[in-house]
């Protein structure tokens, strides 16, 4: 059952959507620091401009050329000619009772996709998209419902991120001492990150750069369904947190709540997890688990939730289902959450039990849609 605001619901007027179809001048936001300096040089401008550029794009936040104070006048004017710094377009910022923030965002094509930010006591998480719906079907989660219309690119993925901190005015990043309301992000938004890898990881070395938005790789995760080849490749690339959504402890339960599993299923997917470089130090890998009334709750489930992980670093995220219009479950009940959760904590491992966030603007775990359904569906890779 959703949460029942305790005021009315906070919908924040737009900001203007990006720029226009008509506008030729190519956007910077997005490319890679070798690629931002190849373009200035194309430009005829002197290599070094990217540097300058990117700290002002990444670490300052501004979308103007105007105000990139040490570089002079007639330059600014022929990046402005050139060139523009733009946002996805805010098509809705809706705020939770419990401070959750939800952005519908539209790009250029006219295609959207759902961003989150979740604030707790110490930090933020921006939950990030990946495609503009999902290539998977996942039968407990609302974005499975919506097909995929196509994977974003790396300035779309970035973009949400600084849509978040205009939001929040947080540029530039605060100092080490200074609370962060937007600390961490997680791939955890609409798609199949995996399957758009190589614009996930060009979008996360972005975020990751000392001369920007400067995260830590300990701050951000990723979040996979379980496209096993794939995931050795996101340790070498990124080497960043890993969390798999897991949501059943036998394959025939799995197959329906997570069809990938007919491709690869549970044993060789742990078996990939136990080598991820994150369950070898003191990293765990998060293994999410989302709590559905009869189908994978039972006492019987959590002790082999224990017996299947034990061998990995790794802990387990509960989260109490979060339903939405016409969904086929049922969350399980509180006694029988903490119930389970006792069992596999007893079992060594940690579970805590998620706190619904932003159910009262269907932003929670497995809630996010959006109406992109008339794009160019683009064919998605998918490993053999």
């Amino acid at each position: 059952m959703a949460l029942l605001p305790t005021e009315p619901l906070q919908i924040v007027e737009p900001l203007p959507l990006a720029h226009g179809r008509n506008d030729l001048r190519r956007s910077l936001v997005g490319l890679s620091r070798d690629d931002l300096k190849q373009v200035m040089v194309e430009a005829g401008l002197e290599p070094f401009r990217a540097r300058q550029v990117w700290q002002w794009i990444y670490w300052h936040g501004v979308t103007d050329f105007g105000l990139m104070t040490n570089i002079a006048k007639k330059t600014q004017l022929r990046l402005a000619e050139l060139f523009v710094i733009d946002r996805p377009g805010i098509v809705t910022e809706q705020r939770s009772v419990d401070g959750t923030r939800k952005w519908l965002l539209r790009f250029a094509d006219g295609n959207e996709a759902e961003t989150v930010n979740i604030p707790e006591e110490d930090r933020g998480s921006v939950c990030v998209s990946s495609q503009v719906g999902c290539t998977l079907t996942c039968s407990f989660c609302h974005t499975g419902t919506q097909p995929l219309v196509r994977n974003l690119s790396p300035a779309e993925i970035v973009g949400q991120l600084m849509v978040a901190r205009d939001s929040y005015g947080e540029w530039p990043t605060p100092t080490a001492d200074a609370q962060r309301m937007l600390s961490n992000i997680v791939m955890m938004g609409m798609g199949e990150p995996l399957y758009n890898f190589d614009n996930v990881v060009t979008a996360l070395k972005i975020v990751m750069d000392d001369q920007g938005i400067a995260l830590s790789r300990r701050r951000i995760t990723l979040s996979t369904s379980g496209v096993v080849p794939m995931i050795p490749k996101v340790g070498e690339a990124l080497d960043v947190n890993l969390a798999v959504s897991l949501h059943a402890v036998s394959d025939d339960v799995r197959d329906t709540l997570v069809p990938i599993n007919k491709k690869w299923p549970i044993a060789e997917l742990l078996r990939t997890c136990a080598d991820y470089p994150g369950a070898r130090n003191s990293r765990r890998i998060t293994f999410e688990y989302a709590m559905l009334k009869g189908i994978n709750d039972s006492d019987a489930d959590a002790r082999e939730l224990v017996r299947l992980l034990t061998p990995i670093h790794a802990k387990v995220n509960l989260i109490p289902f979060n339903p939405w219009p016409g969904a086929p479950y049922e969350c399980s009940s509180n006694n029988r959450i903490h119930r389970f959760a006792e069992i596999v904590n007893d079992g060594g491992l940690s579970a805590p039990v998620r706190t619904p966030r932003g159910r009262d603007i269907f932003a929670a775990c497995g809630q996010l849609k959006s109406a992109s359904l008339r794009g160019r569906r683009e064919k998605v890779v998918t490993p053999a």
